[in-house]
């Protein structure tokens, strides 16, 4: 098989699209044959192994393969996980490049210099990406705080409206998979896993925001 260059995008919030970040890859230069995205996951509590696209991601790198990241938080924001995950894909033969700052890993250097030069620019990446995730959620917390006070708090706004949760809750009642019913309502697996998970919840989500 050829070489092939692959983008994975994780989208973890409704601001972020997978269509931008590719529209940033091209821009930056790569030709891109195939984008990889998870909707919806959290880079800090999830193993890019355990999602469900980050899995298939896994199985289809080959040796030569190129893998483009918009940086390297969309790997994860653990740096425990992200540093073990780009040195077994190095291990691969995998290269990994990012958009911003247009960095390259790759294993393909033996000399001892340079492999702890690559090593600790990585792990310095990944301690980044980690930092930045705690500070958010810091922020995060203080805002929820503040705003529980004042009573005027009502959580992550929905990705689905009153259309979309009854039919995922009619498709999950029929026994209908978590991919097609995320085809058929317009919405991601992870969202039907979250309603699935917690029906309620997306009840109480619906009308706080009054969708």
């Amino acid at each position: 098989m050829m070489p092939r260059t692959i983008l994975y995008a994780r989208v973890s919030t409704t601001e972020q699209t997978a269509s931008h970040q590719l529209a940033q890859a091209e821009a930056a230069g790569f030709a891109i044959d195939e984008v990889i995205t998870d909707h919806g996951v959290s880079g800090v509590s999830v193993p890019l192994a355990e999602r469900p696209d980050g899995r298939r991601l896994f199985d289809i790198l080959r040796h030569g393969d190129t893998l483009v990241v918009r940086w390297i938080d969309r790997l994860g924001r653990n740096y425990s996980d992200v540093t073990a995950t780009v040195r077994e894909l190095l291990d691969r033969g995998v290269t990994i490049r990012t958009v911003i700052n247009a960095m390259t890993f790759d294993g393909a250097s033996t000399d001892p210099m340079t492999r702890a030069v690559r090593d600790a620019l990585l792990g310095f990446m990944a301690a980044m990406a980690e930092a930045q995730a705690e500070t958010t959620k810091e922020a995060q917390a203080a805002g929820i705080a503040a705003a529980r006070e004042r009573g005027v708090y009502r959580g992550r706004k929905p990705s689905f409206d009153r259309e979309k949760l009854d039919k995922v809750v009619e498709l999950l009642a029929a026994g209908t998979g978590p991919a097609e019913i995320a085809r058929v309502a317009g919405v991601s697996r992870q969202t039907v896993y979250r309603i699935r998970d917690d029906p309620a919840a997306a009840e109480r989500a619906l009308r706080a925001w009054r969708s």
